[in-house]
């Protein structure tokens, strides 16, 4: 009896657990056996492994053919165990010698991962960069398929190999034709430099709207939430479009985290978005299992895929109030977990929210046009698809109004730019970063009362705008997070009144009344 092994890792979320291929031949009838909570495509692997050996030039052993899958209680999926199955047979049969000064790191220092065609050329598997990151923590080598040398070349480009044929992986073994080095596409480093000299979208093409380009540079400095309200074409979406550009570049770990969430997707990875800020735009249709994650495999929804980056959300109150509610946690812990009867898996969360909604069904709420004929009653149901929870877990509500004519041709009134808004941003979040580790938007409830307690005036001023406009505990504390922001943006030491100010008249919908909705006046009350 001859027994081999081969290492190979699953995919579990974010995770890639070890996985021993142990291969066993045995002399009885010939049967080939896979046991160790294989799926359906794992089991399927004997026939793709029986042809490809075949059509490869080797021997399929006749006899007893046992493949185990250690560890035996996780689940295995997806074509990647083909490579490591037919390695196994092949070492076990003695097909396949490796050299005795190579045997070990043959063996236990590579992980072999790739789905196995007909005649033996290596196909690409699906979410193979978490895989690639622990190979690379552990000093790993791992040999992949050709078309995967991008994605393992990012988060391990010293110690991945490729290969388009399982001839090439034995020829590796054997030691007569060692496999190059993966160089191909950037490495983390080189994606998060290379992602800011990317085309961008100038801050100053939005015409007019200086409360709005403050509040959206203010979200940027401090990570916060920001909610959008005014009328059709009023420029909402382009300046949600321009948020990308005004935060700094993603560190080479952030990176790699973003990257792998968009690995183990439904729509994989691009190596060429490697170090790019995420921007996600769902429609207004999809459901809560698209938004937050899940399905019958666990994938992770737009709120994983925009981690690190921006969730943009237009015409907010026409998503469902289910797939609405679910936003709330991720909001206020960063995190999602999807629970399955077979397993159980977290993927962060740690988006910037952006949404836009115009301020009635009509969307001419107090246009000067005076066009809305929305009553009053239509107005509060429309808004009342966004619930107070969630309202309060927004940090900023900003009025976007209809752009004057005069506006259109005023440039000067369009500043600052991209460049001078991103610069100031970068240099709020370096304060943050040395004062607190974290972005403000981030902080804890701890964090608060040491980092953001206003002075004197400050705190009459924010016990005054609580006691009349009615402030839940949750907003006040949102309250001084954005005025400790705008306190970063001016380079002041401490929160005053003048931050705590501004910071209450940007949330303009906890100020608004329902008589001043109904009459159809400015519901900012601006």
């Amino acid at each position: 009896m001859a027994v081999a092994r081969v290492a190979c890792r699953a995919q579990v979320g974010l995770t890639a657990p070890p996985v021993h291929v142990e291969v066993s031949l045995a002399s009885g009838l010939p049967m080939f056996c896979i046991v160790g909570l294989a799926a359906t495509v794992v089991r399927e692997s004997k026939e793709r492994v029986r042809a490809a050996l075949i059509h490869s030039g080797f021997e399929f052993p006749a006899g007893r053919i046992t493949v185990s899958l250690s560890p035996a209680d996780l689940p295995k999926e997806g074509g990647r165990f083909d490579l490591p199955i037919a390695l196994g047979i092949l070492l076990a049969s003695g097909q396949v010698r490796v050299p005795a000064t190579g045997e070990s790191a043959a063996r236990a220092g590579c992980e072999y991962y790739g789905e196995l065609g007909l005649t033996g050329e290596l196909n690409p598997v699906p979410g193979l960069l978490p895989a690639a990151v622990h190979a690379q923590r552990h000093g790993h080598e791992l040999i992949v398929p050709r078309a995967n040398a991008a994605e393992a070349g990012a988060a391990a480009p010293a110690r991945a190999r490729a290969a388009g044929h399982l001839l090439e992986v034995c020829a590796h073994l054997r030691g007569t034709a060692p496999l190059p080095l993966c160089r191909e596409g950037p490495t983390a480093a080189d994606g998060c430099g290379r992602a800011r000299t990317n085309t961008r979208l100038d801050l100053a093409d939005v015409r007019g709207q200086t409360r709005a380009k403050r509040a959206l540079i203010i979200a940027a400095a401090g990570g916060h939430s920001l909610l959008m309200i005014g009328p059709p074409g009023s420029g909402k979406s382009m300046l949600a479009q321009r948020l990308p550009d005004l935060l700094p570049a993603l560190s080479p770990d952030e990176a790699l985290e973003v990257a792998a969430i968009a690995a183990v997707s439904a729509a994989g990875f691009d190596p060429a978005q490697l170090g790019a800020r995420p921007f996600r735009t769902p429609h207004h249709t999809a459901s809560a299992a698209a938004l937050v994650g899940g399905g019958a495999r666990a994938r992770p929804g737009e709120v994983s895929l925009a981690h690190h980056g921006v969730l943009f959300l237009d015409e907010l109150p026409e998503f469902t109030r289910g797939v609405l509610e679910a936003l709330r946690e991720p909001l206020e812990t960063g995190v999602v977990s999807v629970a399955r009867s077979s397993l159980q898996v977290q993927y962060p969360a740690a988006f910037q929210l952006i949404a836009a909604m115009n301020p009635c069904p009509c969307g001419r709420l107090g246009d000067s046009s005076g066009a809305c004929n929305c009553p009053g009653t239509k107005v509060q149901r429309y808004r009342g698809r966004i619930s107070a929870p969630l309202l309060d877990r927004l940090d900023l509500h900003v009025e976007v109004p209809r752009v004057a004519p005069a506006e259109f041709e005023a440039r000067g009134a369009n500043l600052p730019s991209s460049d001078t808004a991103a610069a100031a941003v970068a240099a709020a979040r370096d304060v943050q970063r040395n004062r607190q580790g974290v972005c403000n938007a981030r902080l804890t409830d701890a964090d608060v009362m040491r980092w953001c307690a206003p002075d004197a005036p400050g705190r009459r001023l924010l016990q005054s705008a609580v006691e009349r406009f009615g402030f839940s505990a949750r907003a006040r504390t949102r309250v001084l997070k954005v005025a400790r922001t705008i306190a970063d943006l001016e380079g002041r030491p401490g929160v005053g009144a003048q931050q705590v100010g501004e910071a209450v008249m940007l949330r303009c919908l906890d100020r608004a009344g329902p008589s001043a909705e109904i009459a159809g006046s400015n519901f900012g009350g601006q």
